[in-house]
């Protein structure tokens, strides 16, 4: 069962396919709460040529759309659904760089993040000036992906928030340059949120084989040997794909966004259960536990 369909549809591109999409199952080990199922339904395409400020302007216009043809549905049709209560801006949405963002918020400089030793710099730095914080067990992609979420993230409360620019070791698929504010490797990549969710991920594809190689090796051994297949990358190296890039691989934007958290936005639903068709795993294994018994 694939963790999303990505890799595939990125072959596809490197085959002549220029403009490519798919909505379709993706299944993660992730948990299961009021935002997250381990079946849900994903949308990605991904567009030969085209970089973040235009996935982040499509993203826009998608949204904007979207929320009027909602409003006008329950208005006339769906009078029942709640609908969503944040207000979408006119103009350009609010754009945060996450490194940046977090010096202020945190009070001190980040360590050079791509070093060997950032992580140890970095837990040093927060138990110095945020001893009550709790950060352990978390390797240095997860720790930074927590940061976010604590004190950053709840900017999407009221308006929509995109987050960019984070640093590279969080997205080992994407393409990667020095922050001119920062000096630290980031990656040409935005998360949009609204209401302190996460509706969709963008970025900018790696196509140097040999960068993506390295940054495959480098995701390896920050998981160690309990490597798992998640949304940044699959639980080991995919030679296949590595190769495929050795053909070519046009720059490229690529952008994925969860159908099911989606439609919570848009109806008002608490609950990612309350808009998949049969309910959320724990549904579907009390009917099989039902249907079982004498």
């Amino acid at each position: 069962m694939r963790i999303a369909p990505e890799l595939w549809l990125k072959r596809l591109v490197v085959g002549g396919n220029d403009r490519i999409f798919e909505i379709g199952p993706s299944f993660r080990n992730e948990g299961l709460d009021t935002t997250h199922n381990p079946e849900f339904t994903t949308c990605e395409f991904y567009s030969a040529y085209s970089n973040l400020a235009e996935l982040i302007q499509t993203t826009e216009s998608l949204i904007t759309r979207l929320m009027h043809g909602v409003d006008q549905a329950i208005a006339s049709r769906l009078t029942s659904l709640r609908g969503p209560e944040v207000s979408i801006p006119n103009g350009q949405w609010k754009q945060v760089e996450l490194i940046p963002a977090l010096e202020d918020i945190l009070n001190f400089q980040f360590p050079d993040l791509s070093q060997p030793d950032a992580f140890e710099k970095l837990v040093g730095l927060l138990a110095e000036h945020h001893p009550s914080l709790e950060i352990s067990g978390m390797p240095l992609n997860k720790l930074l992906d927590h940061l976010a979420a604590t004190y950053l993230e709840n900017a999407s409360l009221d308006q929509p928030l995109f987050i960019i620019h984070h640093p590279a070791c969080m997205a080992p698929l994407a393409k990667s340059f020095i922050c001119p504010k920062t000096s630290q490797l980031v990656s040409a990549r935005a998360e949009l949120f609204i209401e302190g969710r996460e509706i969709a991920n963008m970025y900018e594809e790696e196509n140097n084989p040999f960068e993506q190689r390295r940054k495959f090796e480098l995701q390896m051994e920050s998981k160690g040997s309990s490597a798992v297949a998640d949304e940044e990358g699959p639980a080991e190296i995919d030679e296949s794909y590595v190769q495929a890039l050795e053909h070519g691989l046009p720059p490229t934007g690529g952008w994925g966004c969860g159908i099911d958290r989606l439609v919570m936005f848009f109806s008002g639903a608490s609950r990612i259960s309350d808009t998949l068709s049969f309910g959320s795993l724990k549904n579907v294994v009390s009917l099989s536990q039902a249907a079982k018994r004498p």
